[in-house]
């Protein structure tokens, strides 16, 4: 009951920092989606992550094509693949992006919102911009899924073009909503897709699929201090324009 209780009152102080009031839980779960980067050992039952992924099929998709696919590892098949991709992050060749998430060059007001979330939680960890192998092993955290016991690999068909990677975002977003309904955390990242070759070594990865990201999932360690971060949002006014 107390650790319950201890939710509540965490759930309670983010809302209040982000300021929001949700309406409802559907506004709880959307609120409550975050991207956490410590996570207890603790096991998520095999039914429970096939019943969000159940859910979460269930996002839109154009002509009903339902574009994603996800491999789901745990225990040893997770540890293979953390061992593949961490070697090929700390090996010193370059290694390939499947696909641009990022512009070439970054530009206003995208600059100033990167660097800021990037060093605000390299600031929770006390990590300095002189410190390029603290930064090196904390971005190869992802590989390890920040210690979740749930990693999943999410790829779609290269054949397939943007709009059914739009329909991909949706399901991403709605696995990651659908698990904040039942306690757990996540953390999307499209980190893994560099290491595309080393992920092929461990999985079954069919030629035409394209590497989008990981997913990290669990319990999250609430008091790390990593889980500290808020990020913040533009106002309605900046992004959004009414017609009346």
């Amino acid at each position: 009951m107390d650790e319950i209780a201890n939710r509540r009152t965490g759930e309670a102080d983010y809302l209040a920092r982000i300021g929001i009031a949700p309406r409802n839980d559907v506004d709880r779960a959307i609120a409550m989606r975050r991207s956490l980067r410590a996570f207890k050992p603790d096991t998520v039952p095999h039914e429970l992550v096939a019943h969000i992924l159940r859910i979460a099929a269930r996002a839109p998709s154009g002509t009903n094509m339902q574009p994603w696919r996800v491999h789901v590892a745990t225990g040893a098949a997770k540890a293979r693949l953390s061992t593949a991709v961490l070697a090929a992050h700390d090996a010193p060749e370059a290694h390939e992006q499947p696909y641009r998430y990022y512009p070439a060059e970054f530009f206003e007001p995208y600059l100033a919102r990167r660097r800021k979330v990037g060093w605000d939680l390299y600031g929770l960890l006390g990590i300095t911009r002189a410190d390029k192998a603290k930064m090196h092993a904390q971005h190869g955290r992802n590989f390890l899924f920040f210690d979740a016991p749930v990693g999943m690999i999410v790829t779609i068909d290269r054949r397939l073009e943007i709009g059914s990677w739009l329909d991909l975002g949706m399901f991403i977003e709605n696995v990651m909503v659908a698990a904040v309904g039942h306690g757990l955390d996540t953390c999307p990242q499209a980190a893994f897709a560099r290491f595309h070759r080393a992920i092929r070594e461990v999985l079954p990865l069919a030629e035409s699929e394209v590497v989008v990201c990981g997913i990290a999932m669990g319990y999250a360690v609430p008091e790390a201090p990593e889980n500290q971060l808020v990020t913040e949002r533009a106002p309605v006014e900046e992004f959004a324009t009414f017609h009346e």
